[in-house]
């Protein structure tokens, strides 16, 4: 399973949300390959992704994919992020 998280710039915003979304996933114990990356770049990095966290302010700007988008609201907070790839993982 691939997992991509995108920020702006794809260095700071994102790569907190990766380390996140790792401790997130281990808590569910589910595997899976997470990248981080900008705006920018999303549509090559996630052309075989099936999710990408983002926060609400970039959903507009991800354009047409078929990974599920799952908007975080709050990057530190593992019980949200935890909740919300569970629904989306199953």
């Amino acid at each position: 399973m691939k997992i991509v998280t995108i920020c702006g710039a794809g260095i700071g915003t994102s790569g907190i949300l990766k380390v996140n979304a790792e401790r997130a996933l281990e808590r569910l114990d589910i595997e899976a390959d997470i990248t981080a990356t900008d705006v920018a770049s999303v549509g090559v990095v996630a052309a075989d992704a099936q999710v990408i966290l983002t926060s609400p302010e970039l959903v507009d700007r991800i354009g047409k994919t078929n990974a599920d988008v799952i908007v975080i609201d709050n990057y530190f907070d593992i019980d949200e992020l935890a909740a919300k790839l569970e629904i989306a993982l199953g």
